[in-house]
């Protein structure tokens, strides 16, 4: 038996480091650490409710803008209000540049450069993976560098700034949008398009939109082999990355890019391939592996984060969040799966969660969501209201906010004494994908993910594979 030190992992946001047992090489146990306390939780005590609008989003310099949208739903059930549709459309176009440009960026920039790495120099694919996507000074990073810039100037016309905008509140968007500007949007929005379309896809969107299962999906990468996209699948084929990482949690969502009553990627939990309802009462936070005081396993709305950095047998900051005493995964997939994706559906029912699906469904989600923020557009009413007024008061006295990031489900539970924050809790995707042991024992689905894992190779490339798949943020991990 011998043990394994990995980290800190680069192209990760924040510190993120494994211990790994092996066993004649392969993974038989494994400790994933966030080795960086943050503390938002704590600041947060004390101050006005409507403060935590521009203190969360400093969480992270990627994600702000779901930290903002969980805060904002979380204030908007406190002061009860809801915004109108212009609101809501404005809020889903900002999320959605958000999330795209995150999974272009974990595409090209995190996820890719791996297989142009000296370890795969003998693979036929490799001199062709190493010009394009090598980090730095492969072809594919200045023009996905450029189309994201053209994506990302919609954060200037609608949210004013980014990262951390403040235009972002539970009654809506303080932004309007006129006729000129949406023309402008939508040019933009043409531009990035046919970035994807050119060189990520290779056809139209709405033909990777209308792909069903896994045969069309390989037969489209054989058709279109200089394509992005499908460069990744057939080498994904070549190396069974459909067999590597395996997850068996069950997957969860949360509801996101609201829609009235209804929202585009709807919440619930994703189980031996049926839906059912995701009841977040039955959420727990476990802390007796975490350098925190240690709480019996409780629910967001009591539990509390205090930091005990002496605790024996402790290896993380994060906390431990399980559902219903189980752990969970998140992301793409699981919105995929919860949307009805069929083609999603399909490589669930034959391998399940891994980092061939992970990962498909990260991509495909930038061509379905890039043709779903055309609608939002155009739905814009240029004459209705964007913004419901905020009550004086907050109305309850507790609030819970949902939101998909691009890593998955992020939570916000919010308790006031009076018109003060008394709890502030989060929950991010990565406390749910890279959680370590909870107070049974359990390994978080990363940690479960690795065991059985051939990594005695120097630059223990399958654990890298594995680890980016779910992508971890770290700094939203810990708060």
């Amino acid at each position: 038996m011998t043990r394994r030190i990995l980290g800190p992992f680069n192209r990760v946001e924040g510190d993120l480091t494994l211990t790994l047992e092996l066993d004649n090489g392969v993974i038989t146990s494994a400790e994933a650490t966030s080795g960086l306390f943050r503390g938002f939780e704590r600041i947060l005590v004390g101050r006005q409710a409507l403060d935590a609008l521009a203190i969360v989003p400093r969480i992270c310099g990627i994600c702000s803008v779901s930290q903002s949208v969980a805060a904002a739903r979380a204030l908007a059930a406190l002061y009860d209000i809801s915004p109108p549709p212009n609101g809501e459309r404005v809020i889903n176009l900002i999320h959605a540049v958000e999330n795209i440009a995150d999974h272009l960026s974990h595409f090209y920039l995190f996820f890719m450069p791996d297989f142009a790495r000296d370890g795969y120099a003998a693979k036929p694919w490799h001199a062709d993976i190493h010009a394009r996507f090598k980090a730095v000074a492969g072809s594919a990073h200045a023009e996905m560098l450029a189309a994201r810039a053209t994506l990302m100037r919609f954060m200037g016309t609608l949210a004013g700034h980014w990262p951390h905008t403040l235009a972002i509140q539970p009654g809506g968007v303080t932004r309007t949008v006129s006729a000129a500007e949406r023309v402008r949007l939508q040019q933009w929005l043409g531009a990035f398009r046919q970035f994807l379309e050119q060189k990520t896809f290779g056809v139209p969107l709405a033909t990777i939109a209308a792909l069903h299962n896994g045969a069309q999906l390989q037969r489209h990468a054989h058709d279109y082999p200089t394509a992005d996209f499908s460069r990744f699948i057939l080498l994904a084929d070549e190396l069974a990355l459909a067999r590597l990482g395996p997850c068996h949690a069950p997957m969860i969502g949360g509801p996101s890019y609201l829609e009235g009553a209804s929202s585009w990627s709807p919440a619930g939990v994703w189980r031996d391939g049926q839906r059912g309802v995701l009841d977040t009462a039955l959420i727990r936070e476990h802390s007796q592996r975490a350098w925190l005081v240690d709480y019996d396993a409780r629910h967001p709305f009591t539990d509390d984060t205090v930091p005990l950095p002496d605790k024996p047998d402790a290896y993380s900051w994060s906390k431990a969040p399980r559902l219903n005493d189980e752990t969970a995964q998140t992301g793409a997939i699981a919105r995929g799966l919860l949307r009805g994706d069929a083609l999603l559906e399909d490589l669930a029912r034959q391998h399940g969660s891994n980092v061939y699906s992970r990962v498909v469904a990260r991509v495909r989600e930038m061509a379905i969501l890039t043709l779903q923020m055309q609608c939002w557009l155009d739905d814009i009413e240029l004459a209705a209201p964007f913004m419901t007024a905020l009550p004086k008061h907050p109305v309850y006295s507790r609030g819970e906010g949902l939101a998909e990031a691009a890593r998955g489900m992020l939570g916000h539970w919010v308790v006031l004494d009076g018109s003060r924050i008394q709890r502030y809790q989060i929950i991010a995707p990565t406390t749910w994908n890279f959680s370590p042991r909870d107070n049974a024992g359990q390994p978080g689905p990363l940690e479960a993910a690795l065991i059985g894992v051939h990594a005695d190779d120097a630059q223990a490339l399958a654990v890298q594979h594995i680890v980016r798949s779910f992508d971890p943020c770290q700094v939203c991990t810990v708060q």
